[in-house]
């Protein structure tokens, strides 16, 4: 049966990205496919699922910096809109029930309010994916977006555990001695290497020392995942740790994805409510905006930060088992809920794709705050009056930065979406700012006040160089453009955009030792 699931997957995800669509939109339609066929989700197929879903939050983890989720823009933006969400989604629940709309008319004032917190959650794997698809994991929204989902995953902990009575275990008190026991975790990253050794290590962490260790004293397993990782996010393996997780992670999560169309038969009825539940799911994005514009972040930032978080949640999924289990909710609803979480996925992922684009239309009518007046981590940048500007200040963006300054002088920029990495290079030296590349209104002050004469594309996602060399030629841009691609289709992606060179880091690292072993070695060998 595994091979059947194999098979559907691949050809779903393949169509899916030829269609431009995410592969996890592929993923999705596979796995109704496969229910409407007859065949059901098998015990292996959970297993995998579940672990996808716990190395994706310890990846997360490791690029999590815990200061974040104690900003009041983290923690009070994410109970504000879970209490906000949650009360009008019950209204409006309420509303349709008296209405006599579908399986509503069922259900009693308490079914409605816990089936509205159910669906007051915002997927955190579906807004990872988007996130890393576009590579805006470290911009300024999908920073605030991360932080929001990390407080949900926190509420989601705390109400499964008073619903269910289970308090956890006396044990659960040697948690609070882990960070005891982080420099020795460190030390022993240290020596991991680079090579599979590593990969182990950060699947012990993940699923025996994170998941394994919360799930043994009664506490949610994904949180333990998450925890371990933030342990480790200081560290200067982390990123690579991240790295070497990230095919596994993403096989996994295939399973994941795929699990869900096969959860439940959909059925008419269920199929009718779950276009219902859509119908509230513009409540839960117009208090995203309204809470992020309270705050005073940018529209775009407000903007692409709602669409990340424009979903269903699995979570409801979760609560709704645990209410049948119960006795709260009749089972039809768990089809219900399960159709209504696939069904937002499917109207996300497009929206996700074409944000930039929706920013920029929406941007004319939407009323954006004066600079001084914006939120202090979502400040437009002057970069000042240099000639070169270098985006990215990953090991290329800091090597380039390096020879540049060596041959031009104090003429160079970096900007890094990055706080803690922009914090690094000011400290060996370097005139890194903190920026994101891929913010058209970044561009538009970076680029029409300053005489900027030659920019370098040093972001590690082809997707973002992408967008900023549009957004660069959009603004008439007249010096030289250079990007980095790693594979020939992006290669040839930068240069249909007008890119004036573009470099295969993996080609260019052949031919650039080449140069390094004539310029230092000199053999004394002859051309034929």
């Amino acid at each position: 049966m595994e091979l059947i699931f194999i098979i559907a997957a691949f050809l779903a995800g393949f169509i899916a990205l030829r269609c431009k669509l995410p592969p996890l939109v592929g993923f999705l339609v596979a796995g109704f496919a496969l229910n409407s066929a007859g065949y059901q989700s098998t015990e292996t197929l959970n297993v995998l699922a579940d672990l996808g879903v716990t190395l994706l939050l310890f990846s997360i983890g490791l690029k999590l910096d815990v200061k974040t989720l104690l900003t009041k823009e983290i923690w009070g933006g994410a109970t504000l809109h879970n209490l906000l969400s949650t009360g009008l989604f019950t209204l409006a629940l309420l509303a349709l029930k008296q209405l006599g709309l579908g399986m509503l008319s069922e259900l009693d004032i308490m079914q409605l309010g816990l089936l509205a917190f159910a669906l007051s959650f915002s997927s955190t794997v579906f807004a990872i994916k988007a996130l890393q698809e576009k590579g805006e994991l470290n911009a300024t929204y999908g920073t605030l977006a991360i932080g929001i989902l990390v407080m949900q995953d926190i509420f989601a902990v705390i109400f499964l555990t008073v619903s269910t009575g289970k308090i956890p275990e006396i044990t659960a008190l040697v948690l609070f001695a882990l960070p005891l026991l982080r420099p020795s975790l460190f030390k022993i990253l240290d020596k991991a290497g680079h090579g599979e050794m590593l990969v182990l290590y950060g699947i012990f962490l993940a699923l025996v020392a994170g998941a394994g260790l919360f799930e043994a004293v009664g506490m949610k397993a994904d949180l333990g995942a998450l925890i371990l990782g933030m342990m480790l996010a200081a560290h200067p393996k982390a990123s690579e740790l991240s790295k070497s997780l990230f095919n596994l992670k993403e096989l996994l999560l295939v399973c994941f994805f795929l699990n869900i169309g096969l959860s439940e038969e959909p059925t008419l009825d269920g199929f009718l409510m779950a276009i219902l539940l859509l119908l509230l799911l513009p409540i839960k994005g117009i208090l995203y905006y309204i809470i992020f514009n309270l705050f005073r972040y940018r529209v775009r930032t407000s903007l692409l930060g709602t669409l990340t978080l424009f979903n269903y949640s699995e979570f409801g999924l979760i609560v709704g088992g645990l209410a049948y289990s119960m006795g709260i909710l009749p089972g039809n609803f768990l089809v219900a809920i399960a159709i209504a979480v696939s069904l937002s996925f499917l109207i996300a992922a497009p929206l996700n794709n074409i944000g930039h684009r929706l920013y920029k239309d929406a941007s004319k009518w939407l009323k954006e705050f004066e600079p001084d007046e914006l939120n202090s981590s979502d400040k437009l940048i002057d970069l000042g009056n240099k000639k070169i500007m270098i985006l990215g200040m990953g090991r290329i963006g800091s090597g380039a930065y390096d020879e540049l300054v060596e041959r031009y002088g104090e003429q160079v920029i970096g900007v890094e979406t990055r706080e803690e990495s922009v914090q690094v290079h000011q400290a060996a030296g370097r005139n890194v700012i903190h920026g994101d590349a891929t913010d058209s209104d970044f561009w538009a002050r970076a680029i029409s006040r300053h005489s900027t004469e030659l920019i370098l594309l040093a972001m590690p996602h082809s997707q973002a160089n992408s967008f900023a060399l549009e957004q660069i030629r959009e603004r008439n841009y007249e010096g030289k453009i250079a990007a980095i691609a790693k594979y020939n289709e992006d290669e040839a992606l930068l240069n249909e955009l007008g890119v004036d060179a573009a470099f295969n880091i993996y080609n260019e690292a052949g031919s650039g030792f080449a140069r390094h072993v004539c310029e230092h070695l000199s053999p004394d060998i002859k051309p034929l």
